[in-house]
């Protein structure tokens, strides 16, 4: 057992993740009970003290992101009541991350909003994966780990031996990130030039970079719909590149996307396990598990070291 006084918890988001993570550090999956009433309201239970302990929460804001985001906040309630020595959450992926700026007047920052929540409900501590905006960070007045599966791709794609590899950034806010992929896989990289005429749709208007007879790996922190992806495949192939490879963290796949992302033209998509998929998908999608990063996290965090060891580039 990893610790009497660690006990780690999952939500109903994505509970393999959180059996994952516990496989990795020997330790026991915590008993809870989490139900709705008739009325919709969240009820849950702790079923083994938590009083002094060091409580680890695993909860993923996807879909349905407000029920799951609520039952967080009730789970954080009841193990303070309880008496818990610390709230550690285990956000694999941070909801609500694509607000975290006025694009326009009147617009809410919501990423701000949802971190102001968690904080005055009693966490103690945020651990996440990839956000969409490093600087959301800065949100919180609390200790807040931000990993990256970076290392996890792209020790994945040099598995593949990919020929001609060229890594594409699909707009200018991802172009670090894709550098650095680049860097790692020693080869070059190209930026996509997009506008957005409104929410989940996107234009390509330039490709900055020389794609053809190249194999492309586009890079993302996640994936909604899909379409954005499917429109930077498409301009690739235009300009005669070879089928893609897509590259995300987080598989939110709204609507359509899983069918939308079984595109002839992308050869695999590859994602993480941030989010829990569908057994049934297309057999172009690769999905890698995040459990021993956040088992690394959390060991490091109850026995000290730190985090930065964990990543090829220090500066993460």
């Amino acid at each position: 057992m990893f610790s009497e006084k660690v006990k780690i918890f999952s939500g109903s988001s994505n509970p393999e993740l959180a059996q994952k993570i516990c496989r990795e550090l020997g330790q026991p999956l915590g008993k809870m009970y989490i139900s709705r009433f008739k009325s919709g309201e969240i009820y849950v239970h702790y079923e083994e003290p938590v009083r002094n302990c060091d409580v680890f929460i695993v909860q993923s804001f996807s879909d349905p992101i407000n029920e799951n985001f609520v039952e967080l906040l009730v789970m954080i309630d009841a193990a303070k009541r309880a008496s818990a020595r610390t709230i550690n959450l285990v956000l694999p992926y941070y909801g609500y991350s694509r607000q975290e700026r006025k694009a326009a007047p009147r617009e809410p920052i919501s990423a701000k909003l949802v971190a102001d929540v968690l904080t005055t409900a009693g966490a103690n501590r945020i651990i996440t994966i990839d956000l969409h905006a490093a600087a959301i960070q800065g949100f919180f007045n609390i200790p807040v780990d931000h990993l990256t599966a970076l290392d996890l791709i792209t020790n994945h794609l040099k598995q593949m031996k990919i020929e001609n590899p060229i890594v594409v950034s699909p707009d200018a806010g991802r172009a670090s990130t894709a550098e650095k992929l680049a860097n790692y896989l020693d080869s070059p990289f190209a930026i996509m030039i997009k506008k957005r005429p409104k929410h989940n749709e996107s234009v390509i208007t330039h490709i900055i970079g020389e794609v053809e007879g190249q194999t492309p790996i586009i890079i993302e922190d996640l994936i909604d719909t899909g379409s954005t992806i499917v429109n930077v495949v498409e301009g690739l192939k235009e300009k005669g590149a070879n089928d893609s490879i897509v590259c995300a963290t987080h598989p939110v796949f709204s609507g359509p996307a899983l069918s939308r992302l079984d595109h002839p033209n992308i050869r695999e998509v590859v994602v993480t396990d941030s989010i829990t998929l569908p057994d049934e998908k297309p057999e172009r999608f690769k999905v890698l598990s995040v459990g021993h990063l956040l088992a690394d996290a959390i060991q490091i965090i109850m026995q000290g070291g730190s985090i930065s060891t964990l990543f090829k580039s220090r500066g993460v």
